[in-house]
């Protein structure tokens, strides 16, 4: 099989943040032969883990998001869509991903990282891109606290972000702040939500993705409908894990036949 068709923007600059990170961004196959056609697009946290073993954090182990999105739409099991991946900045990552201060951890910036991404990054790929807007043909996601501030995001901003993909999420944050966000949360319309946890990330982690699934089972989503978790047998909080999930996170959120355009 060919390799992704990968674009890469470097050094995208946030006013919001102030600061500038690097961007990748995944096209489907066809891309270029359809310029009439427009695509969903799914925005990733944690960019250089996502496409590229020589960027990741653990070098040699990223999630090959590009060779699965590709195989998955070749095989008709999802609609071709957009993927960018979202650099993180390092020191920064631990405030930009959390929703609320915490002594000595430091944190609290995920309103200001919302902003850029819907203000600053959305508006850039939109213009850049042949992206479909609607939250039915956008989506957010991530892993640990990129899978935490997905869910905050998601579930502030459902007009916006209508499919989230939260991988081991670190629901631990602050006394699990967001399970509480969630119980206090209007959300409308809902998104639709893949939620998993490795059964080797410890027990509490474990515990507390599940407390956050009944929450969100309390305010009408619907195992199988709307909202697909999964207990992921011998599933560690790592890259590797993550890249497993990939293939399967994307056809429940993007599943073949959804495009109208």
């Amino acid at each position: 099989m060919s390799s992704p068709n990968l674009r890469r923007h470097q050094g995208f600059r946030s006013r919001f943040l102030r600061n500038e990170r690097d961007l990748i961004v995944y096209l489907p196959p066809g891309y270029e032969e359809q310029p009439a056609h427009r695509f969903p697009v799914l925005y990733l946290h944690d960019g250089q883990n996502l496409f590229d073993g020589t960027t990741s954090f653990i070098p040699g182990m990223d999630w090959h998001v590009g060779q699965t999105a590709d195989r998955c739409i070749s095989d008709g099991k999802i609609e071709p869509l957009i993927i960018v991946g979202v650099y993180n900045t390092g020191k920064q990552r631990v405030r930009e991903y959390t929703p609320t201060r915490v002594p000595k951890l430091g944190g609290g910036q995920a309103d200001r990282y919302a902003k850029f991404l819907t203000e600053e990054l959305k508006a850039f790929l939109d213009e850049e891109y042949r992206t479909l807007s609607g939250p039915e043909k956008t989506g957010i996601g991530g892993s640990s606290l990129g899978g935490l501030v997905s869910l905050y995001v998601g579930l502030k901003l459902p007009h916006i972000f209508g499919k989230l993909a939260a991988l081991s999420p670190s629901i631990w944050w602050n006394q699990q702040v967001i399970t509480r966000f969630a119980e206090a949360a209007r959300v409308h319309p809902r998104p639709r939500i893949w939620l998993d946890v490795g059964t080797r990330e410890g027990p509490r982690t474990l515990q507390d993705v599940e407390q956050f699934r009944d929450v969100l089972l309390q305010k009408g989503w619907r195992l199988g409908d709307d909202l697909h978790y999964e207990r992921v047998k011998g599933g560690e909080h790592n890259e590797a894990a993550w890249s497993q999930r990939v293939g399967p996170f994307l056809e429940f959120l993007f599943p073949a036949g959804e495009s109208t355009v």
